[in-house]
């Protein structure tokens, strides 16, 4: 069943296209009548609705779209009705005074088409075969784009400039008076006159960006200048960008490095950064890497496109993943594809082993989790008044394995057994994705977050003063103006590559430093008592780590990092093996309490986080963590650099080699280190015979 949360969104949808049949059935049916006043009131609230919607919220006319009756279509039926509506009134001579009328409304049309090919031509000139971030590509003669109505929203276009002459011509119905129509087609062919002359002015030589073949000679001469040594190389759909920005950190403190996307939409979706970042939509603008410094290159994750990188002979390749856990993708196939796998700690190791799955032995490194600095080690039982609960369940997978999430089968019973404890605050932090394949898991959140908000309802306590809301406000805006960048809504990829230079000082610390005190002024505008349900990108589950006494959880990669802390934790068992399978098929499972769908171990989990005494897992989550996540000494961040440099070195030693191979095998020239043959000499008898 549908997620209850889209039923007003439908009912508003369906609404709106009841009403425009409804006044494009009045209007065809008044103006044959004819009915001037029904004709003129539909006719003009056809069209004040059409561009209401489009403006307001396309989405909802998405279903005409699909049966090609788009905003073109509809604007050209209802001027066409409202011509044959005006032969229909009398007093109006359809010789003198319609002819010119329908005349001026096809010059319109046929000037609207002219700008829409304009619009086109305009785009394919401003779309370059790569984009950038964080580079000066003051070079391109980059510059603004047009305005967004002329050269991307051809219905809004239409609907806007159509709205002086439909107007014009309802009036002329309405006073059957020619001249109202001709005042309104007057000033609609002015407008969009006009408006097609400017956009026409995008290509002239000053407003043009430069050919592919420049572009690329630009950027090999970039690279020559940069000389990066290590990139990280990322391929994806558009929810995935998290993959990619939980390595931001760790990639800003390498020498020289790079950010290879492929898909040009993913430009933005990737975090505030100093790092440069290059887009090559195209396999063929991408081997110009081939040619430059970099030696290798690091893949957060498995990708369609990470086979046509992996081409490039000159790169190595590591494969650093995402999260890891005892899924069986977290040992994939596809990554003995890869020169190397970096992994935590020796418990992937053995993932690997036993899964045999091509990955040897002596191409996998072990370098722990860098980006798990920020989170704070167990300090001890709760001390306040309320004991914070994580629960942050992953999302259902494509497999359809119940054991994958436990949203569906017991999520609503962990809840439950969490807030009949009036000594727990709970966050909730579902995955972001939860829901997208199974609508069951989609339905389940949704209750469960109800269920949340009715159990504040039921709670009362001191609040914060309004300095601490007014704190937050002015952290998030701060944090907003470091990490955001504000572009016109005009802008287009060309225009946003001019304003996103060549950054201006340390912008990453800047945005850790603000980072934290929003994390903590966000804390501090909440009652210590109150439930929090946390669906946006802040605070970020390592900001809730740190905040929380336990994490009840699923198999996922949250527990693995969650045991750099060394805190209690809880995996629910939805799997349908017994407890003793679930912890032999999970290892990382072995040292936390195992829930079952009806979450009835709830409460003795609570009273061992607020009595270690009782816990009887301590030791077991130390043994885990370095298990996991490796040693601590050397920290994880060395360890990482080491193996950075060390597959660096193995692409130097590869190039050396290369070089002098194909230096023994080209041939010299002819009589160099050879007897010199006389002209009068006898041929052989094998050249005789030639």
């Amino acid at each position: 069943m549908p997620s209850a949360g889209l039923a007003p969104r439908r009912i508003a949808q369906l609404s709106a296209l009841l009403a425009m049949f409804a006044l494009f059935t009045a209007q065809i049916v008044s103006a044959l009548l004819p009915n001037i006043p029904v004709f003129v009131a539909a006719s003009a609230a056809g069209l004040a609705l059409d561009t209401f919607l489009q403006y307001r919220d396309p989405g909802l006319l998405a279903p005409l779209s699909k049966v090609r009756f788009d905003a073109l279509v509809r604007q050209l039926l209802r001027d066409m009705v409202i011509l044959v509506g005006l032969l229909r009134i009398d007093g109006i001579d359809p010789t003198r005074e319609q002819a010119p009328l329908v005349v001026g409304v096809f010059v319109f049309y046929a000037v609207h088409f002219t700008c829409q090919a304009l619009s086109v031509l305009v785009r394919r000139t401003r779309t370059l075969p790569i984009v950038t971030r964080n580079i000066d590509a003051s070079e391109l003669r980059l510059t603004a784009a047009p305005p967004r109505i002329l050269a991307r929203r051809q219905a809004h276009r239409l609907l806007t400039f159509s709205l002086p002459i439909t107007a014009g011509l309802v009036a002329t119905a309405a006073t059957q008076d020619a001249t109202w129509g001709g005042l309104g087609l007057g000033a609609g062919l002015t407008l969009l006159v006009a408006g097609t002359a400017y956009l026409a002015t995008w290509l002239l030589p000053k407003k043009r960006a430069r050919s592919e073949q420049q572009v690329m000679e630009w950027l090999d001469k970039w690279l020559a200048k940069y000389r990066p040594t290590t990139a990280m190389y990322f391929s994806g759909g558009t929810t995935s960008a998290y993959q990619a920005n939980m390595w931001l950190s760790t990639l800003s403190q390498l020498d020289k490095p790079l950010i290879v996307l492929r898909e040009r939409f993913m430009v933005q979706k990737i975090d505030a950064t100093d790092v440069p970042v290059i887009c090559f939509p195209k396999v063929s603008t991408m081997f110009s890497l081939e040619n430059s410094t970099l030696k290798m290159m690091l893949h957060p994750a498995n990708a369609a496109k990470t086979s046509q990188v992996l081409r490039i002979p000159t790169v190595k390749h590591a494969f650093i993943n995402h999260g890891e856990s005892d899924k069986l993708s977290s040992c994939n196939p596809y990554a003995k594809a890869y020169d190397e796998v970096w992994v935590a700690g020796p418990a992937a190791r053995e993932r690997y082993a036993l899964a045999e799955v091509g990955v040897e032995d002596k191409d996998i490194v072990e370098v722990g989790r860098p980006q798990l600095a920020p989170i704070r080690p167990y300090a001890g039982p709760p001390t306040g008044t309320y004991t914070t609960v994580l629960y942050a369940p992953t999302w259902e997978g494509w497999d359809g394995n119940p054991g994958n999430t436990s949203v569906v089968l017991a999520g609503e019973n962990v809840v439950r057994e969490l807030l009949a404890d009036d000594k727990v605050r709970l966050l909730y932090k579902p995955h972001p994705m939860t829901g997208s394949v199974d609508p069951r898991a989609g339905a389940a959140n949704e209750r469960i977050k109800a269920m949340i908000r009715e159990a504040n309802t039921k709670r009362s306590g001191a609040r914060p003063g309004p300095e601490a809301a007014a704190e937050l406000t002015r952290r998030t805006a701060e944090l907003d103006r470091l990490t955001s960048t504000a572009f016109r809504a005009s802008a287009d990829e060309m225009e946003r590559m001019l304003l996103q230079g060549t950054p201006s000082g340390n912008r990453e610390a800047a945005i850790a430093e603000a980072t934290l005190a929003w994390e903590k002024a966000y804390w501090a505008a909440f009652p210590e008592w109150e439930h929090r349900i946390v669906t946006e990108a802040r605070p970020a589950i390592f900001a809730c780590f740190n905040v929380a006494d336990l994490l009840i959880s699923d198999v996922s990669s949250v527990v693995s990092d969650w045991l750099s802390s060394e805190k209690p934790y809880s995996v629910a068992n939805t799997s349908g093996l017994s407890q003793e399978a679930f912890r032999t098929a999970f290892p990382t499972v072995s040292a936390g309490v195992v829930l079952t769908p009806e979450a009835d171990g709830v409460p003795s989990l609570l009273d061992a986080v607020r009595h270690p005494e009782k816990d009887r897992f301590t030791k077991a989550r130390a043994t885990l963590k370095e298990q996991l996540l490796g040693p601590s000494d050397p920290p994880s961040h060395i360890r990482f650099d080491s193996a950075v440099k060390a597959l660096c070195a193995e692409a130097d030693d590869r190039r050396v080699r290369m070089e002098s191979r194909l230096a023994n095998e080209i041939p010299s020239p002819r009589g160099v280190g050879d007897e010199l043959v006389s002209d009068d000499a006898e041929p052989s008898e094998a050249e005789a015979l030639r």
